[in-house]
């Protein structure tokens, strides 16, 4: 079988149709990984004939995708804060609407030498975004799971970025610095029973990094707690958190004596991350 990229694209295009609302990124993602080309070289090129190994590989690369399998997962990376990151099945794949939550760290008045707590960190983007930005800053990143550390370490060598600490911790179990001037996370918030854990990527998902008790607050008021032992006077806390759980996580911040307390919305324009003060 012989197959022009133009071609390629399209038959896959029309195959992902019924399955992907992106089905023409879907198939230019997956193409341009099998013969490891910039997205200018399919356009540039699209009458170029594609090798029976490369259109061997597409063809399985596209079977997994009408299964249901991330893009992510199928090519083993994706781009978060314009940075290439490495997945796998062991971790959450990174969101564009957990940017919100870098860009709202990187805009808080910290010093240059701030000592900065990811906690949950999973691939490590959001530790090693903010690592990218600010250098001079000393990140820590952790996750529970090992496979999740040795992923993120993976990252960071790749990213180039050794000055990011990441290490195994069951939240802040194994954290022995008690003066963080900001505690970062996205944890579990999904209510553990909520639909939409049968749609779409999350199937694929580790279900111990999507969903937590108490209608998804379990984790997000623990953290909120047990932080203001581990932050510096000052210093910040901030949550990812589902676009309806903004309210209850403002009260519980306010009554756990959080500062400043307050809610950011993703480019979405949903409530997307909220963020308290430690008082001095």
């Amino acid at each position: 079988m012989q197959l022009t990229i133009s071609e390629a694209l399209k038959w896959a295009s029309s195959q992902l149709e019924t399955i992907s609302d992106s089905a023409s990124l879907d198939a230019e993602v997956m193409l341009l990984h099998v013969i490891n080309k910039p997205r200018s070289y399919i356009y540039t090129w699209p009458e170029k004939s594609l090798g029976s190994a490369h259109i061997s590989e597409f063809k399985q690369m596209l079977a997994k995708r009408l299964r249901g399998n991330p893009i992510a997962h199928i090519v083993g990376e994706r781009e978060f804060w314009s940075l290439p990151f490495r997945v796998n099945a062991t971790t959450l794949i990174p969101r564009p609407d957990t940017e919100i939550l870098v860009e709202t760290a990187l805009n808080l008045p910290l010093a240059a030498n701030a000592r900065v707590l990811d906690l949950g960190t999973g691939t490590g983007a959001i530790a090693l975004s903010l690592a990218h930005e600010r250098n001079e800053w000393k990140v820590c990143a952790i996750d529970k799971v090992d496979e999740a550390v040795a992923l993120a370490i993976e990252n960071r060598i790749n990213l180039k970025l050794e000055q990011v600490d990441v290490f195994q911790s069951d939240w802040f179990d194994s954290v022995e610095c008690y003066d963080f001037n900001l505690i970062v996370s996205n944890p579990p918030y999904i209510d553990e029973e909520d639909e939409h854990l049968s749609q779409g990527d999350v199937r694929f998902e580790p279900k111990s990094a999507l969903t937590a008790p108490l209608k998804g607050f379990a984790d997000l008021f623990h953290i909120a707690d047990c932080a203001r032992d581990y932050l510096a006077p000052g210093g910040y806390l901030l949550l990812e958190h589902g676009y309806q759980q903004a309210i209850e996580l403002r009260d519980k911040l306010i009554e756990l004596g959080y500062e400043n307390v307050a809610t950011v919305r993703d480019f979405g324009s949903n409530d997307r991350c909220t963020l308290g003060r430690w008082p001095r």
